[in-house]
């Protein structure tokens, strides 16, 4: 795996790209000089965490046959006050899944995404306590 990073502008705007020429862009709050063009490089490692997650939960549920529908969620994250660098401690997120699932299923597969197969997530979990909730919409 290789990203490479180029500079966007005379600040902090940077450009990540992967070997397939796909990427996204970051920049800094104004506080160290960046204009909040992008998001910053832990509001994207928070949003690693949310992809990973979301692309294990689409596969278990799949493989459960489960019928989901949609899947949203919004991750809250902590980090250490007054500190150089500044970890994330906790993280917390709530899950909205749509679709007639099973709770039970929907429980098994959030567990194995965060305690088995999301690698963001176990990286993570060093420094910060992941917790979740979970709900589900049922189809009319």
């Amino acid at each position: 795996m290789q990203i490479k990073i180029k500079r966007l502008n005379d600040t902090t705007h940077l450009e990540a790209t992967n070997e397939d020429g796909l990427s996204f862009q970051m920049d800094g709050s104004s506080d160290v000089g960046g204009k909040n063009l992008a998001m910053r490089p832990m509001q994207v490692l928070l949003s690693s965490l949310g992809g990973c997650s979301a692309m294990d939960i689409i596969s278990i549920l799949k493989k459960q046959r489960q019928p989901l529908e949609d899947i949203q969620f919004t991750l809250d994250g902590t980090r250490e006050a007054d500190q150089v660098p500044a970890l994330f401690t906790a993280i917390h997120i709530t899950y909205d899944l749509y679709g007639n699932l099973d709770e039970d299923k929907v429980k098994r597969a959030i567990d194995l995404s965060l305690e088995q197969y999301c690698s963001v997530a176990k990286t993570l979990e060093k420094t910060a306590k992941i917790t979740y909730s979970f709900k589900i919409h049922s189809s009319s």
